[in-house]
Order: structure tokens, then C-alpha cells, then sequence
């Protein structure tokens, strides 16, 4: 019975142990599943970071090298190239700000750098020393005959093509064309002319056509209310324009006022075209004031936010310079800035289109970084001169390109500069400061003549109807029937002595939007 016993436990005993080495067995073998998924998890889950992170990696190098380019394309001056270059967009911003490309210009306005009280400014004594031109006399009369050709004798004179080439060889001793030939027209009264010759320190601007009304000086010093003359040019249209909009006050010598500004009338203007007859005060200042040692031209549309002392310390004196001009906002080469004046119909596009290929023909490159000047084109609104012989010639030889071509004078100023090999020092000052020292107030109209709508040869001629008016056609100068000037542009009417015909311009890219 014992043995019964004993063998039934052992039955059980052995039942019980091969049902825990079975259970012990099945454990085990879902214990390795569930291990060998678990290591495949891990293998997945590595392999999805290191694709993750190798992805992120030659994402970031793609990245850098997109920005590499533009940032090269920013710097290149090949014309393709630097066409890749996008100044509006947020990259070139961050390249601009932790300064691996160059954006001068980014800024609309900043601060002027100019000390804080006109009353401690210390004027220099005396002139600026002339070392390489010392003495400048002007043709006032015209040696040779107009052929009858002109009724009357042409303010900017008949100048040949080899009296323009003569005029770019720098002599200590030079007699150049600067308008102003006798009965030209652009004549002042007695009463300005005496008013005038007191003015060694003046502030000019001009309204020519009806354009503007003045506008008077935000911020002037006691000193400079005591110094400068303020002389604001007219037509005779401006003038009866001016009287009807604003206030005029006449003193005991006849002299009119507006504000702080004196009134210069100019009789007879010397040009069919408005924007013509406004370059005879804003670049040869020192033939109608020529007295005036320092002058500050601004455009008749500006009113002025910096106090003209202020302005000669920092832009003349501080460098010890003699003419001062910003650079433009959106251009550096003369053919992007006649492509903007085509595309904004600022004068018949096939006369641009034959100024720059002149100029083209004589030399004259598209800008680059490898040249010494910081642009080609000025912004032209502001002009800091002291009247040196040199700074006088240069204004003469830059008002004879505009007399002789187109009016735009931003095409020329380049070219000058070009033609002088470096021999006119001047000072090109940011755009920024530029923005900073007016208010810009807007123009009457924006089209002056008729010829602004002119968009090919025979047009221009009379042999096709221009159909693409604009609103201010009608009030436009200009003859419905004779678009051609009659008095300024002639030599885009004179045989040139060279062959114009395979002369190709430069290709030019889109500066920016508002160019």
C-alpha cells in the first residue's frame, strides 16, 4: 500500500516536472521571439536614424552649396552670373547681415554721420589748391557758322567732334564749351545778377515746365540762414505756376520769395525740352552763380531735412574733397540705367539706344568690381561741389555730353569720369545717407515731352503714329507733328565719325524691380 503510495507521488511528482520543463520550454522559445523582434526593432530604428541624419547632412551640404553660388554670383562680374544674384530675397539678407556679401545699399535710409552743432563747424580758409587744370576759361562765341541752319545761336554752342575730343586732354591752362554762348538764351536780370554775386555759399534747385512749388527747408541753423543764398531757378511757366499755388512776396529791388528761397527767373529757355533746361542749373551751377565758391544742388521736388553747413562738413571738408554725389540705389552700369529709362519711357528709346552705343564705341565698359569707381551712375538729385577748375571743367565736359545727346545726365556722368582716367577725384557716398536727407515729394506729372513716348525710328520721324499715349500727352511739350528737338541732342543728328553699325550693347539683367 506504501509502495502504491509512493509510486502515485512519483507519478505526479514527474507529471508535475515535465509540465513545468514543457512550460519552461514554451517560455523559452517566446522569449527568443520576442528577443529577435525586439533586435530587429533596434536594427529599424538605427537604420531610420542614420538614413535620417545622412539625409540631413547632404541636405545641409546641397544648401551651402546653393548658397555658395549665390554668393559668388553676388560677387561676380560676369553679366550672366551675377544675374543669378536675387538683393531682394531673405538669403542675400542673411549673407548681408553676418557679412559674406556686400549690401551697402540694403537699407532704404540710415544715419549721416554729421557732428552735432552747425555753430562749432570751422569753415576753411581760403580754396582748394587746382594741380592739374589751374586755369578754366569757357567759349562763349562760336567760331565757325551755323550754315543758317539756326535762327539763333545754340546755348550749348556748335562744339565739334574733335573740339569734344580735345576737350577729355587735361592741360593747366584749358578753354572748354559750358554753355551759356551769347544769345543762346537762359538770361537773368539785373536785379538777380547783382543779388547773385554776393552768394558764396549757395543752396540751388530748379522748376522748370510747371513741375513743382517749392518747398522750404525742415531744419536750418542761425549760421546757415546767414551764410547760404537759397536759389530756386524758373521758367517763366513756373513762375506764373508758382504764383498760383503758393505765396510770392516782391521786395524794394523786385526781387521775388517764396519762403527762404529766392527766385531766379530765367528768360529764354535754351532748350525745347523741360528736363534739358533744368540741367543748366543743377550741373554747370558755377556759370549762373559764378561767384559762389561751395554750392549744394538738390531737385526741385525735395525738401531738405539736413542743414547745408552740416552737409559741406561731412560730404567736403571731412575728406578733404571737392564734389560729392551719391551712387544710385539699383545700378552701377550706365546700359542698366538706359535700359530702366527705355522701359520707363523717360526719352525715345531709339536716341538711348544710339547714346550707348557711342559710348560703347569709344570705350566705355559696363561696370565691375575690378573698376576703382564705386559706380557708374549717380543719383543725381544732390550735387556737393566746391568750384575748383577741376570740378568746374568736369561739370563743363559732363553738361556738354548731356547737351550733345540725351538729357538724361545719370548716363553720362560715368562716361566722363571714364574719359578722365582717373584724373577727377570725387566722393560716391552711400545711398542710404542719400535717402536720409530729403523728403521726396511727388512731381506735378511725370512725363515733361512729348519725345519721353517715343519707341522706335519711325516714330520718331513722323512716318508711324505713337499709340501708346500716356496721361499727360496732351500736357506735354512738344510739337504733335515733330517730335525731334530742335536746340539740344543735335549730335544724335550729326554723322559720327565711326562705324556705329557692329557695335552690339551689353546685356543687361534686371537690377531690381523699381529699376
Amino acid at each position: 500500500m506504501e509502495k502504491e503510495t509512493q509510486r502515485s507521488m512519483s507519478f505526479r511528482t514527474n507529471r508535475r516536472g515535465e509540465r513545468s520543463n514543457h512550460s519552461s520550454h514554451s517560455k523559452d522559445v517566446e522569449g527568443g521571439k520576442l528577443h529577435q523582434d525586439y533586435h530587429m526593432k533596434i536594427v529599424w530604428k538605427k537604420g531610420f536614424i542614420r538614413l535620417f541624419l545622412v539625409g540631413g547632412i547632404l541636405w545641409m551640404f546641397l544648401i551651402l552649396f546653393a548658397s555658395l553660388i549665390h554668393i559668388w554670383s553676388c560677387h561676380s562680374s560676369i553679366t550672366f552670373v551675377s544675374g543669378m544674384c536675387n538683393k531682394e530675397s531673405k538669403v542675400f539678407t542673411m549673407w548681408s547681415n553676418i557679412g559674406l556679401v556686400s549690401n551697402s545699399q540694403s537699407q532704404h535710409r540710415c544715419p549721416i554721420p554729421v557732428v552735432s552743432d552747425p555753430e562749432k563747424i570751422v569753415i576753411p580758409e581760403g580754396r582748394t589748391p587746382d594741380k592739374i587744370v589751374k586755369k578754366l576759361s569757357f567759349v562763349t562765341k562760336d567760331g565757325h557758322s551755323n550754315n543758317g541752319s539756326q535762327s539763333t545761336p545754340l546755348f550749348g554752342g556748335l562744339e565739334s567732334w574733335a573740339q569734344r575730343e580735345d576737350s577729355f586732354k587735361l592741360k593747366p591752362s584749358m578753354k572748354v564749351h559750358c554753355g551759356f554762348i551769347k544769345g543762346g538764351g537762359a538770361d537773368m536780370s539785373v536785379e538777380d545778377i547783382n543779388y547773385v554775386k554776393k552768394c558764396r555759399f549757395v543752396v540751388a534747385s530748379g522748376i522748370f515746365d510747371g513741375y513743382d512749388i517749392p518747398h522750404q527747408p525742415s531744419i536750418l541753423s542761425r549760421r546757415s540762414k546767414k551764410l547760404f543764398c537759397f536759389l530756386m531757378v524758373v521758367d517763366e511757366i513756373s513762375l506764373d505756376f508758382i504764383k498760383g499755388n503758393v505765396t510770392v512776396k516782391e521786395d524794394a529791388k523786385g526781387g521775388k520769395w517764396v519762403g527762404i528761397w529766392r527766385l531766379i527767373l530765367l528768360k529764354h529757355p535754351p532748350y525745347d525740352e523741360p528736363r534739358r533746361n533744368g540741367k543748366v542749373p543743377k550741373i554747370i551751377t558755377h556759370r549762373l552763380f559764378p561767384e559762389a565758391q561751395y554750392s549744394i544742388w538738390i531737385d526741385g521736388k525735395m525738401e531738405l531735412l539736413v542743414d547745408p553747413l552740416l552737409m559741406l562738413e561731412r560730404y567736403l571738408w571731412r575728406g578733404k574733397n571737392t564734389f560729392a554725389i551719391a551712387q544710385h540705389k539699383h545700378h552701377h552700369s550706365i546700359y542698366e540705367e538706359a535700359d530702366a529709362n527705355k522701359r520707363r519711357k523717360r526719352y525715345a528709346r531709339p536716341l538711348l539706344d544710339l547714346h550707348m552705343k557711342i559710348y560703347r564705341y569709344e570705350g566705355m565698359e559696363p561696370w565691375s568690381p575690378k573698376k576703382k569707381t564705386v559706380s557708374d551712375v549717380p543719383e543725381g538729385a544732390i550735387i556737393i561741389r566746391e568750384h575748383t577748375a577741376m570740378s568746374n571743367l568736369f561739370s563743363c565736359l559732363w553738361f556738354n555730353e548731356v547737351d550733345l545727346f540725351t538729357p538724361r545726365d545719370q548716363l553720362s556722368f560715368g562716361y566722363v569720369v571714364y574719359r578722365l582716367k582717373g584724373m577727377f577725384e570725387f566722393f560716391m557716398f552711400p545711398n542710404c545717407e542719400y535717402n536720409s536727407l530729403f523728403v521726396l515729394h511727388p512731381h506735378i506729372r511725370e512725363h515733361s515731352s512729348r519725345i519721353e513716348w517715343v519707341t522706335n525710328w519711325d516714330q520718331l520721324k513722323g512716318n508711324a503714329k505713337i499709340s501708346n499715349k500716356g496721361k499727360d500727352w496732351d500736357q506735354a511739350s512738344g510739337s504733335k507733328d515733330n517730335l525731334v528737338e530742335s536746340r539740344g541732342g543735335l549730335g544724335l543728328w550729326t554723322p559720327y565719325p565711326g562705324n556705329l553699325d557692329a557695335v552690339v550693347l551689353p546685356p543687361v539683367v534686371r537690377a531690381s524691380k523699381a529699376g
